[in-house]
């Protein structure tokens, strides 16, 4: 008869079998997405789309035509676009922080009922009541836009939740800031996530300084992608400047949650080149490291830069850039001259039913 093994070899054999599940070694192996000119080409027009959208954003905050509070995804373009791009649309569910503009771009929602939104106008895709911080769509499932920080990590583990329960394939995916991550609601849902294997992909854009303070002053550990190991789930390191990695890294985080294994931990490095908020100064860094972030790692040239090799031409590049501020200013047009939602509207969507 087989010797029966101890608690303690069992112990050992569980804890070599998670360290297999590493992804962060499947990564390294293959970093990059390999697209086609077109792919590419259409992963730039979004990430400047983005960009263009959200300089746009800023000034009209500046003019006054947006209130209250504005959070900019300038220099985050990538990592929205790589990982979206990947997911299923028609069964795949997103949510977000109040950092949302840019994630609903990249599902390729209509720019004009974001800034009518942005700028609380009726034609907002809230009505013009959520504004700038609180954006949603059933229809494209997309269920915010949240202002309490990390609040949407738990709706998000709800989210996959009904994907099991109704067994409908989809994956959720949850986006949070590396501030939130401290939060306590963020390690519950972890728990209950690894506990149940819920289909959601918990994604952390590390843009180094949370609402204004540096990671390693507000972290004890910085790694962001280890802090779910206590609930055995998988981390990945992601380099959120690159689109292609970015791309690469959320089609193998997919395919390990689509199997059935639960959930998948993605710490995307990013920079933000704005202040936390329109209101933030930004003086916690200099002006200096900003400025070298823009020349060495912006997504965006770096996406030009690759497809210039591919043959691209730069006259065809500047064209898309026309394209694309025509389409932003066609957008605030719009918003400046749409409606504001009428008094009555102040009383719909407070309640699911109709009583």
């Amino acid at each position: 008869m087989p010797k029966a093994k101890t608690p303690a070899v069992e112990t050992a054999a569980v804890e070599e079998d998670f360290a297999l599940h590493s992804l962060q070694e499947a990564l390294d192996a293959d970093k990059r997405y390999k697209p086609s000119k077109e792919e590419l080409l259409h992963f730039y027009e979004q990430m400047l789309l983005i960009r263009r959208f959200e300089e746009k954003a800023g000034q009209l905050y500046g003019l006054g035509l947006i209130g209250g509070f504005c959070h900019l995804y300038i220099g985050q373009e990538a990592v929205a676009v790589g990982l979206q791009s990947a997911l299923d649309n028609d069964k795949d569910s997103v949510i977000t922080g109040y950092r949302d503009h840019g994630h609903m771009l990249a599902y390729g929602i209509d720019p004009k009922v974001i800034m009518a939104e942005l700028t609380g106008r009726e034609a907002g895709i809230s009505k013009g009541k959520g504004g700038s911080m609180h954006m949603f769509s059933v229809e494209h499932r997309f269920y915010g836009g949240h202002g309490i920080v990390g609040a949407q990590v738990s709706l998000g583990a709800g989210l996959a939740f009904a994907h099991k329960y109704r067994e409908d394939g989809g994956v959720a995916m949850a986006y949070f800031g590396d501030g939130a991550a401290n939060q306590g609601q963020v390690y519950e849902s972890f728990n209950m996530a690894a506990l149940w294997k819920l289909p959601i992909i918990f994604v952390i854009e590390n843009n180094g300084y949370a609402m204004g303070t540096a990671v390693k002053r507000g972290s004890a550990e910085t790694h962001f992608h280890r802090r779910g190991t206590a609930f055995r789930i998988p981390g990945m390191s992601v380099d959120g400047m690159d689109v292609l990695e970015v791309r690469k890294s959320a089609e193998i985080a997919l395919e390990y949650v689509r199997a059935g294994n639960g959930p998948v931990l993605m710490e995307l490095n990013t920079y933000r080149y704005r202040g936390h908020s329109m209101s933030d100064p930004a003086k916690y860094r200099s002006r200096e490291e900003v400025q070298g972030v823009r020349e060495k790692r912006d997504p965006i040239d770096h996406a030009k830069t690759e497809l210039l090799a591919m043959g691209v031409t730069e006259e065809s590049l500047k064209e898309v850039d026309k394209r694309i501020r025509a389409q932003v200013a066609q957008s605030a047009d719009f918003a400046e001259n749409s409606p504001e939602p009428s008094a009555p509207e102040l009383y719909t969507d407070v309640l699911v039913e109709s009583y």
